[in-house]
């Protein structure tokens, strides 16, 4: 993530308590993800290095990691339906499971043709969400391939969008705010038709006639502890400074950060006094 302090692409630091790396993958569909749903309209092609989703009347589809982490920078390139999208989803996120998951969400929100694709994010914390930020992007997403990104160290998560951060959500458990830490999660993404309340709060429908509808993945890379059988493979150690498990934006990230909430944040729960009549999170007041 280039707007972090820390420049390491690869990450090779020492697992210590087990002997072993901490896991560097760069993106082969077939060993990475499985199909889940979709009855066939979930494809990976290209010997692996590219997956489709679609989505017509009948159904959806979607996929999963195989593995789960725990801490880790995850990179994954999209490129959204093109056209008049409106009323369908793609989500790409990280989520544990339980009555008091964790999640942190990317989810593309379709348009009518030559509007704007809204992208929305959400951090869970022991099953409490309502923690919403939406953007729109400074670039057409459905005309190539671009890289979202998850940072989730410790300190902080950090959405990024091509390298250029997005929001930040910090670890404030020493204010009372749970932060996402001790479960395990996969990757999850899927397509599916939310015409009930994706476009416009449900306004516009989704046109059928334009099924289907199909995003695309490739290059996903994943520098992260990976969690198996109840125990991490990075162990316990004392974390590399250098690494992207003690990475905080630098001064440039933090300029991009603002940029970007400035030009292109159009809802933030932390500004939103009707929700919160009796004060806001208390994130937002620390933040």
């Amino acid at each position: 993530m280039a707007s972090l302090s820390s420049s390491n692409s690869v990450l090779l630091v020492f697992c210590i308590a087990v002997g072993s790396l901490i896991a560097t993958s760069a993106g082969n569909f077939n060993q990475d993800f499985q199909i889940t749903w979709g009855d066939g309209r979930a494809k990976i092609l290209s010997n692996g290095e590219l997956l489709t989703l679609s989505l017509d009347k009948a159904s959806g589809s979607g996929f999963q990691s195989k593995n789960e982490y725990l801490f880790g920078q995850i990179d994954m390139q999209l490129k959204l339906v093109p056209g008049n999208s409106a009323g369908t989803v793609t989500a790409y996120y990280l989520s544990s499971k339980g009555s008091t998951w964790d999640e942190i969400d990317f989810e593309f929100l379709g348009n009518s043709t030559g509007e704007p694709y809204t992208l929305h994010t959400n951090v869970f914390s022991q099953g409490k969400g309502n923690r919403e930020q939406q953007f729109h992007l400074w670039f057409d997403p459905t005309a190539d391939f671009h890289t979202y990104s998850i940072l989730w160290n410790p300190q902080h998560i950090v959405f990024s969008v091509d390298n250029t951060p997005i929001r930040k959500f910090k670890n404030l458990e020493s204010k009372g705010v749970p932060y996402p830490k001790n479960q395990p999660m996969r990757i999850y993404s899927s397509l599916w038709n939310a015409d009930d309340w994706a476009t416009r709060g449900g306004l516009v429908k989704t046109d059928w006639s334009q099924a289907p509808f199909t995003a695309s993945y490739r290059n996903f890379k994943a520098n992260a502890c990976v969690w198996s059988s109840g125990a991490s493979s990075c162990g316990s150690y004392s974390v590399n400074s250098n690494s992207w498990m003690s990475q905080e934006l630098d001064s440039a990230g933090e300029e991009k950060l603002k940029w970007v909430q400035k030009n292109y944040m159009i809802y933030n729960y932390c500004t939103d006094a009707k929700r919160f009549p009796q004060g806001f999170p208390p994130e937002c007041q620390m933040a």
